[in-house]
């Protein structure tokens, strides 16, 4: 580490795959009480990763179980976001070889995140379960930003899936490509759709494409956190959970495939359950430390 941050033992971990090369990498500090935001965001930037994820001790009123209860904070290279999916599932893997797998509470600025994680045949996997999720409409004229940001013609998009703002925790635009081929050629103007999303309040740019009923292919853009495209993105897929199912394009009880980041060639798998009667979305995967 380059930065001067005091007491900060930072630990990496990827989230979505099992093995290091795979999923999406975060840093993890599991003790942050002693750093401040400018402590967090250095060491942020100096990873390098999409974010990293700082913990403390919980706040009075959070219900949580003892001794396994944390507020967490989320820093990207240039800002801090509020929640992050991937990060929290790192963290969660963190933690339970540390203290065992178990139920998790944490308390973040979109809410508070109850996270499970169980081991199997020495896989452990983390399964967070997201704020109560909500859909907007979006402004023809911020679409059509949108897709010139992206280099997409209209026709481009898949016509069965309209554009959506989903938030599960975290804004995302979700876009639906027609093709795996369009979806796999991505390049992008940075600075123009960097403008766009801060104008929007958006985290990362949710752009799919459907395989079968129950399985989709996702990247993500994020260059509001500084990185071109986020591996896996654990906030914009329960986003994209919500966005099905609010949409009736997934059942209420349903339990979807999420791959992403074999573009970037770091492939990772995540899952996505809808339960009845729960407004909110389950997404899970696996982890593993970066030595």
């Amino acid at each position: 580490m380059t930065t001067n941050a005091p007491h900060a033992e930072v630990l990496r971990y990827t989230a979505f795959s099992s093995t290091p090369g795979g999923g999406n990498p975060a840093g993890v500090v599991l003790d942050a009480s002693a750093l401040d935001d400018s402590d967090m965001l250095a060491i942020a930037a100096d990873l390098g990763y999409s974010e990293s994820a700082f913990l403390t001790a919980p706040p009075q009123d959070l219900d949580g179980p003892a001794g396994r209860a944390y507020s967490i904070r989320y820093f990207s290279p240039k800002v801090e976001v509020p929640f992050c999916g991937h990060a929290t599932v790192a963290a969660a893997i963190a933690l339970a070889e540390r203290i065992g797998p178990g139920e998790l509470v944490f308390a973040t600025r979109a809410g508070t995140v109850p996270v499970e994680v169980t081991q199997e045949n020495g896989t452990v996997r983390a399964t967070l379960t997201s704020v109560e999720p909500h859909i907007e409409e979006i402004a023809d004229a911020d679409l059509t930003e949108a897709l010139a940001a992206l280099d997409w013609p209209a026709g481009d998009l898949d016509p069965a899936f309209p554009p959506r703002i989903a938030y599960a925790g975290a804004r995302h635009l979700v876009l639906a490509a027609a093709t795996r081929a369009r979806l796999a050629d991505l390049a992008y103007d940075f600075a123009r759709l960097e403008a766009l999303m801060h104008r929007m309040d958006l985290t990362t740019v949710q752009l799919v494409w459907r395989e079968s009923a129950t399985v989709f292919h996702v990247r993500d853009p994020f260059p509001v956190g500084g990185v071109v495209e986020d591996p896996a993105t654990g906030a914009a897929a329960a986003a994209f959970g919500a966005y099905l199912r609010d949409l009736g394009f997934a059942p209420e009880d349903a339990v979807l495939t999420l791959h992403q980041g074999e573009d970037v060639g770091r492939p990772g798998e995540l899952t996505v359950t809808l339960r009845p009667g729960d407004p909110r979305v389950h997404v899970s995967g696996t982890g593993a430390r970066i030595a």
